[in-house]
C-alpha cells in the first residue's frame, strides 16, 4: 500500500476525457444487431438463473406436501431443460460476444494502425515503439473486454439482482429486508475503491507500455550491440527490475483490493443464507412459510448476492474499460501534421522539376506531433524548435542533377524530406511538376519520387519482399534485372535461398555496401521520374561505389535527382551543385565555378573531397 502512494502524481491525477462514453458507444455502432442479440441472450440466461430456484421450492413443496410423484418429474424434467436452454445461450452469448470482440480489436487495431502510419516522422523520432505497440495491443485488448465480460456481466447482473429481489419480496418481504440490511456498508466503499482502481489501472498501463518500449529497444540487433559494447547489461536489468516491481506491487495492490471485496460480500452472503435457514425456517414451524418457499429463499440469496457482489466492482471493471478506450483515442485525437487536402489533385506523370520558392522550415514542437504517455515523461516539451531553413530558393530543371553540399547540420537532409512532403514547410513552397506538393494527394506524389537514403532500411523479410515493397507486381525477371544493375547479382545468385534470402532485422545480415545496392536496387524497380538520394553510396568502397555509379548513371539518366553529396564523382556529374550553411544557400554553381570562387565549397573540397581526387579513400 505504501508503495502506491510513491506513483507519478501526474498519472495517477489524470482524468478521462469528457465525452468517452459517445466515442464509445459511436465505435461500437457497427455492431449493434449483434450486441441488442447478445443482450437479449444475456438476459434470457438471467432469467433461467430465476426460475429454477422456484421450481426447486416446488418440488420440496410437492414432497412434504405427499404430492402426485407424476408432478415431481414434470417439475424436474423442467428444471432439466431449462438447463439445457441455458447451455444454448451460453455458446450462443460466447458465439456473439467472440464475434463483437473480434470484431472491435480488429477495428480499433487497423483504426490506430492507419492513423499511425500518417502521422509525421517527428512523431516517430519522439515516441517510444514499445509504448505505441502497446496501444495496439494491450489497451486494444482492455477496451475489447468492455462490450464483452463487462458489458454482459452488467446487463446479466443487474437483470438477475431486479428478478431475484422482486421474488424474495413476494415471497417474503422481512426476510429479504434483513438479508440485503448491510449491502451499503459495502457498495459505498466500493465506489471509492473503484476511482482508486481505475487510478492504478491506469498507471499500470504506463508501466506495461514503459517495459514495452524498452524491450523493443534494447532486443533488436542496434540496441543490443550498443549494450554490450557500453558494458551496460547491469545497469539495464536493475532499470527493467524497478518498473516491473511496481507493475507487481499494483497488480498486488489491486488484487487484494478486490479480494477483500470479494471475500467480505461472499461472508456477508453465507451469514445472510444461515439468517434464511434460521429465521425462515421458524417461520415455517409457526407455518407462515412454506418449506419449499425457504430453500426457494436459500437458493435466491446466492443469486442475490452473486450480482451483488460483481456490481461491486462493476465500478471498477467499466473505468478500467473506459482508460483502455481513452488511451486508444488519444493516439487517434492526434492530427498527422501532413494530410491531403480537400481539394488535393493527382501529380501528372509527366511531373520533373523541383522548385523551392523562400523556403522556411522548423520541426515541428513536441507538443504538436507527440503524446507525453508516448515519450514516458511527466510533461511534453512546449519549447518552440529554431527555424532550420531560412529563405531557400533553388529550382531542379526535368532531368537535372542538383548536388546537395555543406557542413553537417546545414539542412541538406531537411532539403531532401520536403520535396516527398515528410514535412510541410513553415513558410514558402515546394513545388514538383510545377505544383505545390500540398495541392497534390500524398499517394502520387509518392508515386513519382524514389528515395535511397543513406541508412537504407530492410524489413525481416526475403531479398524478394524487400524489393517488391517498391513494386508489388514485379515479376522475377524484372528484380534480377535491378538486381544485376545495381551491381549485387553475383552476391544474391550465391546465397542458398537467392531471391528468398531473409535479410535479418534491419537487414544487418548483409554488409553496409551490400544493403546499400540493395536499396538501390529497390529504386531501379520503382523506376520514379525524381530520385533523392541521401549519401545513398557513403558505405561504399572504391571499387563498388564505381559499380553503382555506373549502374546510377544509367538509373538517372533522363530523372530529375537531387542528390546529398558524400562523393567527389557525385559533384563532378552535377549540374549544379548547393552549397548550404546554417539553413542558407550561400553559394551555387558548377564544380569548376564554385573552386574559382574560393568560398565555403573550396573550403569543404579540400577538407573532404581533396583526397578522393587524388585516390585515396575518405
Amino acid at each position: 500500500m505504501r508503495s502506491m502512494r510513491k506513483g507519478d502524481r501526474k498519472v495517477i491525477e489524470a482524468q478521462l476525457r469528457p465525452g468517452i462514453w459517445r466515442r464509445v458507444f459511436g465505435f461500437a455502432s457497427p455492431y449493434r444487431k449483434e450486441l441488442f442479440v447478445f443482450l437479449a441472450l444475456v438476459i434470457g440466461d438471467a432469467l433461467i438463473g430465476v426460475f429454477t430456484p422456484i421450481l426447486a421450492g416446488r418440488v420440496v413443496n410437492t414432497i412434504t406436501r405427499h404430492g402426485h410423484a407424476d408432478t415431481i418429474v414434470k417439475i424436474a424434467f423442467v428444471i432439466a431443460g431449462l438447463a439445457v436452454v441455458d447451455a444454448g445461450l451460453s455458446f450462443a452469448q460466447r458465439w456473439y460476444s467472440a464475434r463483437i470482440g473480434e470484431g472491435l480489436i480488429y477495428d480499433m487495431r487497423t483504426a490506430v494502425f492507419d492513423h499511425v502510419q500518417r502521422m509525421p516522422l517527428a512523431f516517430f523520432t519522439r515516441t517510444q515503439t514499445g509504448a505505441l505497440v502497446s496501444r495496439l495491443n494491450n489497451d486494444v485488448l482492455g477496451a475489447q473486454q468492455a462490450f464483452t465480460s463487462t458489458l454482459s456481466g452488467l446487463v446479466s447482473n443487474v437483470v438477475s439482482l431486479v428478478l431475484t429481489a422482486g421474488v424474495m419480496f413476494s415471497l417474503s418481504w422481512q426476510i429479504t429486508l434483513i438479508s440485503i440490511v448491510m449491502l451499503p456498508l459495502f457498495v459505498i466503499p466500493a465506489r471509492r475503491i473503484g476511482a482508486r482502481l481505475q487510478e492504478i489501472t491506469r498507471e499500470s498501463y504506463n508501466l506495461n507500455a514503459s517495459m514495452n518500449a524498452t524491450m523493443t529497444e534494447r532486443f533488436n540487433v542496434a540496441g543490443a550491440l550498443l549494450v554490450k559494447l557500453f558494458g551496460r547489461p547491469e545497469h539495464e536489468d536493475e532499470s527493467f527490475r524497478r518498473r516491473a516491481a511496481r507493475v507487481r506491487d499494483i497488480g498486488v495492490t489491486s488484487a487484494m483490493y478486490g479480494r477483500a471485496f470479494f471475500v467480505s460480500l461472499t461472508l456477508v452472503a453465507a451469514l445472510a443464507q444461515a439468517l434464511v435457514y434460521g429465521l425462515g425456517g421458524w417461520f415455517a414451524i409457526k407455518g407462515e412459510l412454506s418449506a419449499g418457499t425457504v430453500v426457494t429463499l436459500a437458493l435466491l440469496l446466492s443469486r442475490l448476492y452473486g450480482p451483488l457482489t460483481a456490481l461491486s466492482n462493476a465500478r471498477v471493471d467499466v473505468m478500467s474499460a473506459l482508460v483502455s478506450f481513452d488511451r486508444v483515442f488519444e493516439v487517434l485525437d492526434l492530427e498527422p501534421m501532413v494530410a491531403d487536402a480537400p481539394d488535393a489533385v493527382e501529380l501528372g506523370t509527366d511531373a520533373r522539376s523541383i522548385e523551392f520558392e523562400d523556403v522556411h522550415f522548423a520541426y515541428p514542437s513536441a507538443a504538436d506531433v507527440s503524446l507525453a504517455s508516448l515519450e514516458d515523461v511527466a510533461v511534453l516539451d512546449s519549447g518552440v524548435s529554431p527555424e532550420v531553413l531560412h529563405g531557400v530558393s533553388f529550382r531542379a530543371e526535368p532531368g537535372q542533377m542538383i548536388a546537395l553540399v555543406g557542413p553537417s547540420g546545414a539542412g541538406k537532409t531537411t532539403i531532401s524530406q520536403l520535396v516527398p512532403r515528410i514535412y510541410d514547410v513553415t513558410s514558402g513552397s515546394v513545388r514538383v511538376g510545377e505544383r505545390d506538393v500540398r495541392t497534390v494527394t500524398q499517394q502520387s506524389l509518392h508515386d513519382r519520387i524514389g528515395v535511397v537514403s543513406q541508412e537504407a532500411h530492410m524489413f525481416h523479410d526475403t531479398i524478394a519482399a524487400n524489393l517488391r515493397y517498391a513494386a508489388p507486381e514485379a515479376t522475377d525477371a524484372d528484380l534480377w534485372r535491378v538486381i544485376d544493375a545495381a551491381q549485387i547479382g553475383e552476391l544474391v545468385r550465391g546465397l542458398p535461398d537467392r531471391l528468398d534470402t531473409v535479410v535479418g532485422d534491419r537487414g544487418y545480415r548483409l554488409s553496409g555496401g551490400e544493403k546499400a545496392r540493395l536499396a538501390i536496387a529497390r529504386l531501379l524497380l520503382k523506376s520514379p521520374q525524381i530520385v533523392i538520394l541521401d549519401e545513398a553510396t557513403a558505405h561504399l568502397d572504391s571499387e563498388s561505389e564505381a559499380a553503382v555509379q555506373d549502374a546510377l548513371s544509367t538509373a538517372l539518366e533522363g530523372r530529375t535527382s537531387l542528390v546529398i553529396a558524400h562523393r567527389l564523382s557525385t559533384i563532378l556529374n552535377a549540374d549544379l551543385v548547393l552549397v548550404l550553411d546554417e539553413g542558407r544557400v550561400v553559394e551555387f554553381g558548377t564544380h569548376a565555378a564554385l573552386l574559382a570562387k574560393d568560398g565555403l565549397y573550396a573550403e569543404l573540397y579540400r577538407t573532404q573531397f581533396e583526397r578522393q581526387a587524388a585516390g585515396v579513400e575518405p
